[in-house]
């Protein structure tokens, strides 16, 4: 049990400590550059990769293709994380992959009756296109 007097020290030592803490400021306001306290610009919501993909030998568009854009988002305090993004072609064999990252990138694309493509790029530019060919699988006899 507390003593009158132990309660009033406590809350006389209390207040002196509340006094000497000062109030939080911001130094910079906060102003409209792009760039957020990671370093990182935000994203443009135009940027957009896009993938083209064509195949054959008359360079038909392969509609309805899956593919996977595969990256490796890094973290300076916890483990790496892969992350994936499947997005599918359409009747002109495009496919756009929104708010994709800067670097390396694992491009994998499959269609039924085409042979799997996968290959890593670099991506360097937010609106970047990258243009994939797909074979015909050879005949079984």
């Amino acid at each position: 049990m507390m003593t009158f007097t132990r309660m009033l020290l406590l809350s006389a030592s209390l207040a002196a400590s509340l006094a000497l803490v000062r109030p939080v400021v911001a130094q910079n306001p906060p102003s409209s550059s792009p760039e957020r306290k990671s370093g990182q610009v935000k994203p443009d919501p135009q940027a957009r990769i896009t993938i083209e993909v064509t195949g054959g030998d008359q360079e038909t568009p392969v509609e309805n293709a899956s593919v996977y854009f595969k990256y490796i988002e890094e973290h300076k305090i916890k483990k790496n994380k892969t992350m994936e993004l499947n997005v599918k072609t359409n009747r002109e064999g495009v496919a756009h992959v929104p708010d994709a990252p800067l670097g390396r990138v694992l491009v994998q694309v499959l269609a039924e009756g085409w042979k799997t493509y996968g290959r890593w790029f670099d991506i360097t530019d937010p609106k970047q296109t990258i243009k994939v060919h797909l074979e015909r699988p050879p005949k079984w006899y």
